[in-house]
């Protein structure tokens, strides 16, 4: 029937089309005749008469061509040209294969970019009018967002006027019992406000009663649907259950919608209600909170920052001692869950940009290259009576058939590379970026593609026009016109292979600077041999081990059954693994030293014995920790480098005594050691002052284990985790892994090497376009000079000349594209330097390896144009043209 109904109506257009070419031809025969007349009653003869209508009527299958295209149904003209177009391609498939194949590839890049910059830059977070939230903190010298101290908390909460609401969270860890034993969990405790603040309405059950954050409240806990599904099987009967976590039983009160997420606690499963019976929630001097604030309709983030700073000052002079230096941080809660990411995505955005500029410019070259050839079929077709906006509609097609071929590869090739990328990012780090969840070919990113497309039809449409106006368009009949065009053609594409070479050298500078960049990070110093270093962090119960000599204990045999296995040198306990961040600080005062009641801030770490000699840190002066030095003994630390240089300078801190900044006498110890510098935190963080105290003096429940072995490290990792569990089946093990594994895999080190290999791709695809590019101009240049190169070799010009001329040629247009390139890189590397480490923005080795680069593969390009033009035979050049 749908054929039926589509032959009816073709034979109508057809029908109707001839109809309208006979009526149109009797009504322009009639005008004729009607104007004939006039002109022989103005005295003319019948022969003057009838050519002299016609001139005044003009082309007739150029009227016949308008008339039909103003009147006619415009869909009959558009699928003719759309089948010539497909023709034209497919008559030229190597030219259509190569064009699609280069747009394909700029749009893939840009698009798999801005699919990733829309997810974390553009997509609002996904709380009611989101931009209202502000995160709220603490700042002090050393941290510019310093975790909140619950007193002050209670204090800010009360006096501010800004907020309509202001909560805070923690970061918790539980353990929670399974089949296969006790497994530590990812949870968090938030004040009783948190998710009305956010906006989350529960999925099932209900929030946070009013003061249920309270000492005296009892212990409750929300599910994230996911632990929901995955441990509880989605039973709708688990809300009003009791459910034991770290041996407490805590009653479920809520299951949260499966679309919540909270990036800055990453994979929290529980999430608890803020129970401050703990020491720390008792002290202002002690931070562990982060605070968000919903801000009221009318107020600014500026004026609730002002407001804030104000406070903080107030609370300063109210406590001198805890709150010294103490300021506040308000700022948007986007940006602060997008801080880390935005450089990096915004670099390869404008890098996956610049591709597929040069895409678009080389496709440009390769449309007018081919546009010279079609000069004869533009004229005849013009001559014939196709009008300007006829010729404009065809070109228009040619570029819409082209952008939609390049645009389906292109797409799909993005689709894939996104899905690629996202399985890339570890699951810990994809648990602190929730919102690359789910991405993929979304509205945004359809909206970019169909603008980047809409652009690359005007381009492509517009690109075979410029050479080929059509005042001048009876010179295409001419069959050795070929003078003017060639050389406007040479100067042209002259330009635009010079513009490709300059973004080339943008990219594989940033991809140079980018890539020493992360070489040197992988091998930065960091204290200690980080080979055959083997890791586990453990959890346990505070109700199986409530007293400190229990948790002493177990971590003595955990060490000893560890140590016993085959292959394991050395094993040693840390609250804080090397290479994490630096955190969990401690305010010190030397004794004996003035103080003006200064916040001196410096990392703090519980070690067992043998924790340095496992690293293979190397002890400056003193001793390392012994068996002996346990609660029993008088206090004892251990100082990195950098803290003997900062608070010792031109004296021995061996001997020295050091408390807290209010040298309680429980907390002074005696330094008995000095150790190289360990770098705590980051790859490319610098080296804080730290203090190390003995786990048998100072032990904790949740700690990690570090085993030095004569064996690859990642091979006995099942072994350690089975002999942990032989001393306690109850200690939850989690986080396995090499430490040279989670340096390689940290997200400084993630970030920096997915910026070098991306922008490196961007970069390599970029000088391949960019010397393609080269290539077409001085071929396209030697075979518009054959006729002169022959001349010149008739006359006894060597072929050494000949390639001088044609090198010469190429030599000039990279020296063009390379001083462009050189002077625009050095002003992209500042724009990204804060990404990069260890090099400067403008590295001499860097620009000089691009130099050599670009000018070895300029080389390769123009030489083989140079060699042909070399081997023309003088008598068959004379007659080529």
């Amino acid at each position: 029937m749908n054929l039926l109904v589509r032959f009816a109506n073709r034979l109508s257009i057809l029908f109707r089309s001839r109809r309208f070419r006979s009526e149109l031809d009797e009504e322009m025969a009639f005008h004729r005749a009607e104007m004939e007349k006039e002109m022989i009653a103005g005295g003319m003869s019948p022969e003057e008469a009838h050519y002299a209508a016609m001139r005044q009527f003009g082309n007739n299958e150029k009227l016949r061509q308008q008339s039909h295209e103003v009147v006619v149904l415009r869909g009959e003209t558009v699928a003719q040209d759309l089948r010539f177009a497909l023709r034209q391609w497919a008559k030229n498939s190597g030219f259509a294969f190569t064009s699609i194949l280069i747009l394909s590839l700029g749009m893939c890049a840009s698009i798999s970019i801005f699919g990733f910059v829309d997810a974390a830059l553009i997509k609002p977070l996904p709380y009611p009018q989101p931009d209202r939230l502000a995160f709220v903190t603490e700042s002090a010298a050393m941290f510019p967002r310093a975790n909140i101290s619950y007193p002050d908390f209670l204090d800010w909460r009360k006096q501010n006027k800004a907020f309509s609401s202001l909560d805070v969270f923690r970061s918790e860890g539980f353990l929670f019992q399974t089949p296969s034993g006790a497994e530590p969990i990812e949870a968090a405790r938030v004040s009783d406000g948190f998710f009305h603040s956010l906006g989350i309405t529960p999925l099932l059950g209900r929030d946070f009663h009013k003061g249920e954050d309270l000492p005296e409240a009892p212990n409750t806990v929300m599910l994230t649907y996911a632990t929901w599904q995955n441990r509880f099987g989605g039973r709708p009967s688990v809300v009003g259950e009791s459910v034991s976590l770290s041996g407490v039983p805590y009653t479920i009160i809520d299951v949260l919608p499966a679309t919540f997420q909270f990036a800055p606690r990453g994979g929290a499963e529980f999430w608890a209600n803020l129970h401050p019976v703990d020491s720390c929630s008792k002290r202002r001097s002690c931070h562990d909170l982060d605070g968000i604030g919903r801000l009221k309709d009318g107020i600014s983030m500026d004026a609730a920052r002002a407001e804030m700073k104000g406070i903080a000052r107030q609370l300063e002079l109210q406590y001198p001692t805890d709150n010294r230096d103490q300021g506040a941080f308000v700022g948007p809660l986007a940006e602060i869950i997008v801080q880390d990411v935005r450089p990096i995505l915004l670099v390869l955005l404008s890098g996956a940009g610049l591709l597929l500029l040069i895409a678009c410019v080389n496709v440009s070259s390769l449309l007018l290259v081919r546009s010279e050839s079609r000069k004869r079929e533009i004229a005849v077709r013009s001559a014939l009576g196709a009008s300007r906006l006829r010729l404009i509609r065809q070109f228009t097609i040619e570029g819409v058939v082209l952008v939609v071929a390049g645009l389906v590869l292109g797409v799909l090739a993005a689709d894939l590379s996104m899905q690629l990328l996202t399985r890339l990012i570890t699951k810990d780090m994809m648990d602190y970026m929730p919102y690359l969840a789910g991405l993929g070919l979304n509205l945004h990113v359809w909206m970019f593609t169909f603008l980047i497309s809409g652009l690359s039809t005007v381009l492509f449409s517009i690109t075979p026009l410029l050479r080929l106006p059509l005042s001048h368009i009876k010179k295409g009949l001419v069959e050795n016109d070929r003078g003017h065009a060639g050389t406007a053609w040479r100067r042209f594409g002259a330009n635009l292979a010079a513009a490709e070479l300059a973004i080339a050298v943008v990219l594989l500078v940033g991809a140079g600077l980018l890539g020493k960049s992360f070489y040197r990070l992988l091998r930065v110093d960091i204290g200690f041999e980080p080979d055959h270093l083997a890791t586990v962090q453990l959890a346990v119960s505070d109700t199986a081990y409530p007293k400190d000599e229990q948790e002493e204990e177990l971590g003595r045999k955990i060490i000893d059954r560890v140590s016993r296995l085959p292959g394991v040198i050395s094993a040693g306990l840390t609250s804080k693994l090397p290479v994490s961040e630096n955190g969990n600080t401690w305010w010190i005062r030397v004794v004996g030293h003035p103080s003006n009641g200064e916040h001196n801030e410096v990392n703090y770490r519980e070690v067992s014995t043998a924790f340095f000699t496992t690293l293979h840190a190397k002890l400056l002066r003193g001793r390392y920790f012994t068996e002996a030095d346990d609660a029993s003994k008088p206090r004892v630390l251990i100082i990195n480098e950098a803290l003997a240089k900062k608070y010792f300078p031109g004296e021995d801190p061996l001997g020295h005594k050091i408390g807290n900044n209010t040298l309680t006498p429980d907390s002074i110890a005696e330094v008995v050691g000095i150790v190289s510098d360990v770098r705590d935190g980051s790859l490319d963080s610098e080296v804080w002052p730290a203090i190390y105290e003995p786990f048998n003096q100072s032990p904790d429940t949740y700690y990690s284990l570090v085993v030095r072995t004569s064996q690859s490290a990642g091979s006995i990792l099942p072994a350690l985790v089975a002999a942990v569990h032989q001393v306690d089946r109850g200690i939850g093990t989690k986080d396995y892994a090499t430490m040279r594994g989670k340096i390689n895999g940290s997200p400084t080190a993630y970030m920096h090497r997915s910026a070098a290999w991306l922008v490196g791709g961007f970069a390599a695809l970029a000088l391949l376009l960019g010397v393609v590019g080269l290539y077409g101009v001085i071929a396209y240049s030697v075979s518009g000079r054959t006729r002169e190169i022959g001349v010149r070799m008739a006359l006894g010009a060597q072929r050494g000349s000949v390639y001088s001329l044609v090198m010469r040629e190429a030599g000039w247009l990279t020296g063009i594209g390379l001083a462009i390139g050189l002077l625009s890189s050095v002003g992209a590397s500042l724009l990204i330097r804060n990404l990069l480490f260890g090099v400067r923005a403008w590295d001499e080795a860097t620009l000089g390896a691009v130099t050599v680069l670009l000018a070895l593969s300029s080389l390769a390009a123009s030489f083989f144009p140079a060699r042909r033009a070399a081997s023309v035979n003088p008598t068959d050049a004379l007659r080529a043209e």
